[in-house]
């Protein structure tokens, strides 16, 4: 190959790294994402209607032009509740992953930089968690903090905090060996600083695609609480209460379930594709 070949691949590399990132896959899920994002935070601007205003009148009315998704036992719009309900479904699972990230850097930290008895000590607890699948752990935590949006992230977000906390523990484990911890602790810096610049960057960057896949994870596990009565109190538009709401009807109303459970599904899929996307890219294999 040439020297004017070499030019030419070298201008079409940065186009190729574009083309890749718009791939199908990706560029779907990013652009349903942005939909989510908009619908949580203007939903007025899918919908004009009132999500809890009744109309006994427009009862179990089949999805239509006059209600895209169709009405629920009372005449409320599923459309318009599902649009408003992404709001608390989105703040749930970001919520929840906040919660756990914060629990799981707590006791990754701890177990990490105390020494040994720090590590026994948490690796002990992280052990009787994990000794709890996650929806139980959610559920001990629900049903004594009750109903409520905020009960339910915490009760999430303290279900998934054991998987974070050993992907934390272990990553703290492996920073606090490295040549460049050892650099700072020679060039004098505090605890704290090498702590805040060194240990907890470095032990976070590989947990990003953790994360952004989690958020999906957490709603349906919200989603799953709320569906046996923990999450936040009926008639409030939020998706997994929609679905607990709906499933006394599924025979004579099936949307009612349907199109709350395909929104979790695609928010799921969408933030699943996102995460193995972003870790593709940090492996070096999307060019």
């Amino acid at each position: 190959m040439n020297t004017s070949n070499f030019a030419m691949a070298a201008q079409l590399a940065p186009g190729s790294r574009f083309r890749a990132f718009l791939a199908p896959g990706p560029a779907l899920a990013g652009l349903l994402l942005i939909a989510i994002v908009v619908a949580a935070i203007a939903p007025q601007l899918f919908s004009h209607l009132n999500p809890l205003a009744i109309a006994p009148r427009e009862a179990f009315r089949a999805p239509g032009w006059a209600h895209f998704f169709g009405t629920d036992q009372s005449g409320r719009d599923i459309f318009t509740r599902v649009i408003y309900g992404t709001r608390q479904s989105l703040l749930l699972g970001v919520g929840a992953v906040v919660l756990s990230m914060v629990v799981a850097v707590i006791l990754g930290l701890l177990g990490g930089l105390t020494g040994r008895l720090g590590e026994r000590a948490v690796g002990w607890i992280l052990d009787v968690l994990f000794s709890f699948p996650t929806m139980i752990l959610a559920l001990l935590f629900g049903a004594h903090l009750g109903n409520g949006i905020i009960p339910l992230i915490i009760a999430t977000g303290i279900g998934n905090a054991p998987g974070y906390a050993r992907m934390v523990f272990g990553q703290v484990l492996t920073a606090r060996n490295a040549g460049y911890i050892e650099a700072a602790r020679a060039l004098g810096h505090s605890p704290l600083r090498t702590i805040r610049r060194q240990i907890l960057p470095n032990a976070m960057r590989p947990l990003i695609v953790t994360i952004t896949m989690g958020v999906g994870q957490a709603i349906v596990w919200a989603s799953a609480l709320s569906f046996l009565g923990l999450g936040a109190k009926p008639p409030a538009a939020e998706w997994g209460t929609m679905l607990s709401m709906g499933r006394d009807f599924v025979q004579q109303a099936w949307w009612l379930t349907f199109f709350p459970g395909l929104f979790i599904v695609l928010t799921t899929l969408s933030t699943t594709i996102l995460g193995r996307y972003l870790q593709r890219r940090l492996e070096g294999r999307v060019s």
